[in-house]
């Protein structure tokens, strides 16, 4: 781990930390240019005062595990809240929000970028704002760069996954994606990359083909690719997120989960088969996220959508797969999961099910608001609070955020 500060209070600082030594879970990423109806702003909740972690003087640590300890209610359900807004300014909302230490990060979408340089200074100012909160630690910076149609930034990669896939020299191009998209997101100072799709086609043009987002239809190609991808990228410095897990190869182009609730009927076999290939090529290489869809399984869950669902995310993911990084959902404000309840119920069902981190972002991006992040995080902090949620488990998984964080 890098180093990562911690202040303590006074005279008890050698004591506090010999303690802590000893003691011790898109818009959606898929959103387009495409026009989707508008949906109403979630209004922020009222929050009670955070209990701020005091810092003193850096301390050289080799894991997380004490840090969290540490944290305050908010600051601990806040590292699992990426934010999302509307227009070119971050918010005063955000960067409070941030200052206070309960952020884990923010995701860009086209309106809140005007050129790479632009976005490099408003990076510069939320990093700036998490430098200088109780945690000293800088965000997580996402967006989804997976080339071809769906890009946030101009530059590489240029290709679509469907367009390296289907060309001669496939696992090359696929490297040079990786390689290219590090350099572009770098540049802007993002440090996470919301790619590579493994999502493993069946049909020309169904949902997940009809903007080219696969590689192909064949797991092992989508399996070679995707890898090639991820250690490129990662090797350059910028965290690689695959996604949808376990796949949404099998959606037919209306079953879309930005705009309706979705089901796909696969079995058990033909998922771990198939659909799960490539997601398990991806963490033997390192991946350090996984994205989960918001489809739902009945072969591994027939009641919960799977970024909703610890059968998925603990079972399947964690448990049959073995990944032991960072888990992400889609946005939470997805018509497939609306049916399940109210925002603040959402946040709470998905960080129950172990999902690491929260994507509080708007179905269409111009109604993005730090508000749906911060009613998330409240949420999360009450459940926490009243023990509707473990705390031992929210800081599992804070401390996974908090290490990504620290070497993205």
């Amino acid at each position: 781990m890098t180093r990562f500060r911690l202040v303590l209070l006074g005279v008890l600082v050698g004591a506090v930390a010999a303690a802590a030594a000893c003691g011790g879970g898109s818009a959606s990423s898929r959103s387009t240019s495409r026009t989707m109806p508008a949906r109403a702003v979630v209004r922020t909740t009222t929050a009670p005062a955070s209990t701020t972690v005091a810092v003193t003087r850096p301390v050289r640590r080799t894991s997380h595990g004490p840090i969290v300890t540490r944290l305050s209610t908010q600051q601990l359900a806040g590292q699992r809240i990426i934010y999302a807004y509307a227009g070119l300014k971050p918010p005063a909302s955000l960067l409070s929000a941030i200052r206070a230490g309960e952020a884990g990060g923010v995701i860009f979408f086209a309106p809140n970028v005007s050129s790479a340089s632009q976005l490099r200074g408003v990076i510069a100012q939320l990093q700036r704002a998490a430098l200088a909160s109780p945690l000293h630690t800088r965000l997580l910076m996402l967006t989804d760069q997976e080339g071809g149609e769906v890009r946030r930034l101009p530059g590489q990669p240029v290709l679509s996954e469907k367009q390296i896939g289907q060309s001669a020299d496939s696992a090359s191009l696929a490297a040079l994606a990786g390689s290219g998209a590090a350099a572009t997101l770098r540049g802007a100072g993002v440090n996470v990359n919301l790619a590579p799709v493994l999502d493993v086609y069946r049909r020309a043009g169904n949902f997940i083909d009809e903007f080219q987002r696969s590689y192909s239809s064949n797991p092992a190609t989508v399996a070679r690719l995707g890898e090639a991808f991820i250690g490129a990228q990662q090797g350059k410095g910028v965290a690689a997120t695959a996604k949808h897990f376990p796949g949404l190869g099998t959606a037919a182009r209306s079953q879309n989960t930005d705009l309706r609730p979705v089901k796909l009927s696969s079995s058990l076999a033909t998922l771990r088969a198939v659909d799960e290939a490539p997601f398990k090529s991806a963490i033997a290489a390192g991946v350090k996220l996984v994205m989960t869809s918001w489809a739902t399984y009945p072969a591994i869950d027939a009641s919960r959508p799977a970024g909703l669902s610890s059968k998925v995310i603990g079972g399947e993911l964690r448990g049959h797969l073995g990944f032991k990084g960072v888990t992400i959902t889609d946005g939470i404000d997805a018509g497939a999961v609306t049916p399940f309840g109210s925002l603040s119920r959402r946040a709470v069902l998905a960080a129950s099910a172990g999902a690491d981190l929260i994507l509080c972002a708007a179905t269409v991006p111009i109604d993005n608001t730090p508000s749906i992040g911060i009613t998330a995080r409240n949420a999360i902090a009450n459940a926490l609070a009243s023990r509707q949620l473990g705390r031992a488990a929210a800081q599992q998984a804070a401390a996974r955020v908090l290490a990504l964080r620290a070497s993205p």
